[in-house]
């Protein structure tokens, strides 16, 4: 048996900048091999990654993220492009039996290399999107170390920085196929280098004389999902001089539980290929009845089948095997006839888009399985469905999509065109996108191979803003036409199998606003971007059409991320003046206009203004599902750099409040209060029928009085409806508060079990809302019972908050009793510790927020990050206590227990809960 492995190469790298080295790479891969020390160029380096990274691990420039640094680093601009082109080197060893062949593979370049392994060369050519694989097998030393030299070359047209910013900056790298935020963009500043590097996976594969490349698998389903066919084809490539007899077997297995596999489906097929040939192969339709389906982020299980492929060659044994999780799943997407927007449908059932706007995880490439886990469940934990990755940024990787497949995100891929670089702005940019359209296409149907396997694949996209210039589009559209199974399932005869199509399964829009985004056809009608008035967004005026691909709001970090990447200058809230017309105009510093802030008006209250405007914003689109829209994507999820602007969880990984503004509108089942017409609403987005429910809604004034309950009985919600329950009308109240609070509870009545709850911080119209200000010396006492386990360096804590102001009053009146007390409390051995926050002020603790910190830490920013909550940013109203689930892990070397601390609106210095 041989064996068949894959060596990821990420370690012991080493880099110089080229004008430094004498040597050339036949030379540093035999007799001049570079080394570390005190007189040399070289440098430990970031493989995967960019120069840039390389560089700030060595501290040769400082943190570009970090206040005004990024301006003191050099733009390549300025530099020339030698000035980033860079060597790397690393060796490997590698041993080989007979009839055995060795790939080098890089799974992206930006944007250009030579690459030479023990003295031989090949050159890489251009397209940041593309895969290399480098047969080395006759120039390997079996018994020694193999030298790599890897001199990589930035775009072809990096641009020149305006001085007024801009997207896109001169818009010439849109001229390569690269990825076009780089040159700056409204929400990041310049990428000095460009984003130069060998920043994807490295990797040594050895396989016998037969290796796979690039299955296709396809599902189809019949007799209403419970009959579903698997079609795989895949090319198998004979590198050796003779003609290969083999057996191609597939696999087809299901964890039960504990690690144990069920074996669905094990299949053999015979198959000759030539000497130094390659075939195409495809396998008969493969059937499983009633399969575990994959359905998106709120509307079941993500369930994932393992299918490997193993092709044995007569007289040699196993030469190859190839595995991917897969998930059964059928996506269509069509025009809607009732709203015009898009609809989605996953297994026939139709889905309510609630998702948003992604560019990258890291604007110097930094990018991890660690990372993309987080990244990927933060959205889940959200109640996001979709994740629309922006044309101006990456294809994004297969480990971006392992997580999506996993945590349930569909998502939309574009290519690398913006409108903004490809034919419009200042300057006006070329129309007709990259240079070379050839490699454009190259690199398209090269990314569709990598990725077109996983469930979370919904659609793709030609570009943002902006269709491909026609050539491009029309091959586009001929590449990723549906097979006629996807068009029209009840077609007795196909033309082929789905999975010899390129793709096949998946829609291709030309554009981000064509055929069923914003208006359809390609006008600019996605937005707004920046603060509204909360009530907006559930008036027809908002947005007249079905599905809005962009719309955005502010997302300003909290003040420990401000204070963590800027030095005290930058810690400054803006100043304010006020102009001859009572406008109002925020003057922010320096550094925070670098780092592209957008104006809140009242800075101090930045997170209550998150929570409050993406909340609204979910909660407005939700009320109009399917009457009037299809679905809508936040613009964005968050930033790939230290921004201020336009996100739901910072660069660090700390969530704002919007974070829970967006979780708490998007939940699958949601209670709210339309704040236009002041109806109480239930949305039901699942497939299943509500009923048996009930409403409680409470209003809370300023001194802890409740003037206003009431219970909504009987309450039924159809699925993926939208419910009109009953009038709110405390504000047209003659005693009505100018401002008060409401919390509403949907229950069932069985077992009052919470489904949704929702509190809400309102005013009456025209009264003054800034009351809330001097409610911060409102001091409310609070019960907190603490649970801890420790599993290896992750804490699992369970945390209950109780605002015990008023609760006995409360109860022994027997008012709301029915709302406290299905709250429990952690009690009897599983209590690890109880705070009591001594306090004589009845009335809503409001705006709480937990953090995790690290009390050795030395540096100024002691939060450990990231941290997963079951909720934050709560109020409790009086007598209420709600339960949360914390999880993080411990930061390596850390001996203390970290700290947990509560801050609150009456709380600002907070205090210690665990720790």
């Amino acid at each position: 048996m041989s064996e068949i492995r894959k060596t990821l190469l990420h370690s012991g790298w080493l880099a110089a900048r080229s004008t430094e080295v004498n040597e050339d790479g036949k030379q540093l891969t035999t007799t001049n091999p570079p080394s570390l020390g005190s007189q040399s160029k070289w440098m430990e380096a970031v493989v995967p990654g960019t120069v840039l990274g390389t560089l700030l691990k060595n501290k040769a420039i400082p943190d570009p993220f970090c206040g005004l640094h990024n301006e003191t680093i050099i733009d390549i601009a300025d530099s020339g492009r030698d000035y980033y082109t860079f060597w790397f080197f690393t060796k490997f060893q590698c041993k080989r039996l007979l009839n055995q062949y060795v790939h080098l593979n890089f799974r992206a370049i930006n944007y250009s290399a030579e690459v030479y392994v023990n003295g031989h060369k090949t050159d890489l050519p251009k397209g940041m999107f593309r895969r290399h694989s480098l047969d080395v097998t006759d120039i390997l030393h079996p018994e020694n170390d193999n030298l790599v030299a890897v001199i990589v070359h930035p775009p072809d047209h990096p641009g020149t920085i305006p001085p007024q910013g801009g997207q896109g900056g001169d818009h010439e790298i849109g001229k390569d196929v690269a990825a076009q935020y780089v040159e700056g963009w409204d929400w990041i500043c310049p990428i000095r280098d460009r984003n130069t590097g060998i920043w994807d996976e490295v990797s040594i594969s050895v396989t016998g004389p037969v290796r796979i490349i690039d299955p296709h698998l396809v599902s189809t389903f019949f007799d209403n999902y419970k009959r579903v066919y698997l079609h795989v084809t895949t090319e198998l490539e004979n590198k050796s001089t003779w003609k290969a007899d083999c057996s191609v077997t597939i696999q087809i297995t299901t964890e039960l539980e504990n690690g144990v596999c069920l074996v669905e489906i094990l299949h053999t097929e015979n198959v000759m290929i030539p000497a130094r040939g390659k075939t195409q192969h495809t396998f008969k339709p493969l059937f499983l009845y009633k399969p575990e389906l994959w359905w998106p982020n709120g509307m079941g299980k993500q369930s994932l089948y393992d299918v490997v492929i193993t092709v044995v060659v007569k007289e040699f044994g196993e030469s190859d095997s190839w595995m991917q999780p897969f998930g059964f799943r059928k996506v269509e997407s069509v025009i809607d006839s009732v709203t015009g927007g898009r609809l989605f449908k996953i297994n026939g059932e139709p889905i309510f888009i609630r998702g948003g706007n992604w560019i990258l995880s890291d604007g110097l490439l930094r990018l991890s399985k660690e990372r993309y886990r987080t990244d990927i469940k933060f959205h889940a934990d959200m109640n996001m469905n979709m994740i629309r990755c922006w044309g101006g940024g990456l294809a994004e990787r297969p480990e971006f999509y392992h997580y999506c497949d996993i945590y349930g995100l569909l998502v939309w891929q574009e290519f690398w065109i913006t409108g903004d670089v490809d034919g419009r702005g200042v300057p006006v940019s070329n129309p007709n996108g990259p240079l070379d359209h050839d490699l454009f296409l190259l690199c398209a149907r090269d990314t569709v191979r990598l990725l077109r396997n996983h469930p979370s694949l919904a659609l793709w996209v030609g570009g943002n803003e902006q269709v491909p210039p026609k050539d491009i589009n029309e091959a586009l559209k001929q590449d990723l036409r549906l097979h006629p199974y996807f068009e029209t399932p009840s077609l007795p005869d196909w033309d082929a199998d789905p999975s010899v199509y390129l793709d096949g399964a998946r829609v291709y829009v030309q554009g981000s606003m064509w055929d069923g985004f914003a208006d359809g056809k390609g006008n600019f009608t996605d937005g707004p971007y920046e603060i509204q008035y909360p009530e907006d967004f559930f008036k027809d005026t908002f947005y007249k059409f079905g599905f809005n691909p962009e719309v955005g709001s502010v997302g300003m970090p909290v003040a420990d991320t401000i204070r963590a990447t800027m030095p005290r200058e930058g810690w400054e809230i803006p100043l304010f003046k006020k102009g001859g017309d009572g406008f109002v105009e925020e003057v922010p510093n320096r550094m925070w206009e670098y780092h592209k802030y957008i104006p809140y008006s009242k800075p101090g209250k930045a997170q209550l203004v998150n929570n409050i405007q993406y909340r609204a914003l979910l909660e407005g689109w939700s009320s109009r599902m399917w009457t009037k829209y299809t679905g809508v994507l936040v613009w964005k999820n968050q930033n790939p750099w230290t921004g201020l602007r336009g996100q739901f969880y910072d660069h660090l990984l700390d969530q704002t409040a919007s974070f829970y503004g967006c979780r708490s509108a998007a939940e699958p089942v949601h209670v709210q209060l339309n704040l236009a017409s002041n109806f109480i609403e239930v949305v039901n987005t699942t497939s299943k029928k509500l009923s048996d429910v009930e409403i409680e809604a409470s209003v809370w004034d300023l001194d802890g009085d409740c003037p206003y309950s009431n219970v909504f009985n009987r309450v039924s919600a159809p699925p993926k409806k939208v419910v009109k329950v009953s009038e709110f009308t405390y504000a047209k109240s003659e005693n009505a508060k100018p401002v008060y609070f409401l919390l509403l509870k949907l229950y069932h009545v069985s077992d009052k079990k919470v489904i949704s709850r929702n509190f809400y911080w309102l005013h009456l119209p025209g009264k003054d809302y800034t009351l809330l200000e001097p409610y911060r010396k409102k001091q409310i006492p609070l019960k907190i019972t603490c649970d801890s386990v420790l599993v290896g360096p992750k804490f699992e804590l369970e945390i209950t908050v109780h605002n015990t102001s008023r609760a006995n009053a409360l109860q022994e009146e027997g008012l709301l009793h029915k709302l406290f007390s299905r709250c429990g409390v952690v009690a009897g051995d599983s209590i690890r510790g109880l705070k009591v926050v001594v306090g004589s002020d009845p009335g809503v603790a409001f705006f709480l927020r937990f953090s995790v910190h690290n009390v050795e830490a030395e540096q100024q920013d002691t939060r450990i990050l990231p941290v997963h909550y079951s909720d934050n940013y709560f109020s409790l109203v009086p007598g209420e206590s709600m339960s949360f689930k914390i999880s993080f892990a411990a930061p390596t070397g850390m001996k203390k227990s970290p700290r947990v601390v509560l801050r609150g609106w009456n709380y600002p210095d907070g205090f210690t809960v665990f720790g």
